[in-house]
């Protein structure tokens, strides 16, 4: 048996904490029977329902995810683009995508049913390291990246500082493949930092979260993560 509360958030309802003020404003019930109190625990074969809609009590599954170019990260698109869930047809759990890579972005993302593992890895103040190579126009220099690592403002807002290495460049293209680790999420982030220091971003990949890595797989495969794997993001989150 687990709290309300947990199951609750592993079904994406909301946080744990959320999940708590839901409970205690009286739009749960178990059963039929209205539950205030946050310590009751429930079973799988409870039915819950928030506001009168049902949750689905699943067991937690965990993939690691190969994202190809040109496809969204969703589990549907109104414009009936390719989306993630498409790869994932033979799976048989509600997975949706850990936070979001562009569009025009390939590698690593994560997928799960774990509403609470999604909230804990996407929260801003979980500082877990991605990590991206991106192909850049111009040639990137220490000293032309420097200021990624005090943080830059892009949108009236200052990044959190960022590492970087420069992995190569081609003068007769003009180009240079730039190596970038953050621990924020923004929109459009990484293309955003590198076009203000003066390098637009031809094509982008991520290639680790935490320690995760693409090894071994190609666009579009997938793997279950090993329950050592979601232990230890889970301990990367929760460093102080």
């Amino acid at each position: 048996m687990e709290r309300l509360q947990k199951v609750m958030a592993h079904c994406g309802v909301a946080s744990r904490r959320k999940s708590e003020e839901l409970i205690q404003a009286g739009r749960v019930t178990v059963n039929g029977k209205k539950v205030t109190e946050l310590g009751v625990k429930v079973n799988p074969s409870d039915k819950i329902e928030v506001d009168g809609v049902p949750i689905y009590q699943e067991q937690p599954v965990y993939y690691l995810f190969y994202k190809p170019k040109n496809v969204i990260s969703a589990v549907s698109d109104d414009k009936d683009r390719p989306v993630v869930n498409d790869y994932f047809t033979r799976v048989p759990e509600r997975i949706f995508p850990v936070g979001r890579l562009d569009y025009d972005t390939s590698g690593l993302l994560l997928m799960t049913n774990d509403g609470e593992f999604a909230n804990l890895l996407t929260h801003p103040k979980h500082e877990i390291d991605k990590v991206y190579v991106a192909k850049v126009k111009g040639i990137a220099t220490k000293e032309a990246l420097k200021p990624l690592r005090n943080g830059i403002r892009i949108e009236g807002r200052k990044t959190a500082p960022a590492r970087f290495k420069v992995l190569s460049t081609d003068h007769r293209k003009g180009t240079s493949v730039v190596e970038l680790i953050i621990h924020e999420g923004r929109n459009h982030q990484v293309k955003n930092m590198l076009s203000v220091v003066g390098f637009p971003v031809m094509k982008l990949k991520r290639e680790k979260v935490g320690t995760l890595d693409l090894i071994g797989l190609n666009p579009g495969d997938y793997r279950e993560l090993t329950k050592k794997e979601v232990s230890q993001l889970y301990v990367l989150a929760n460093k102080e």
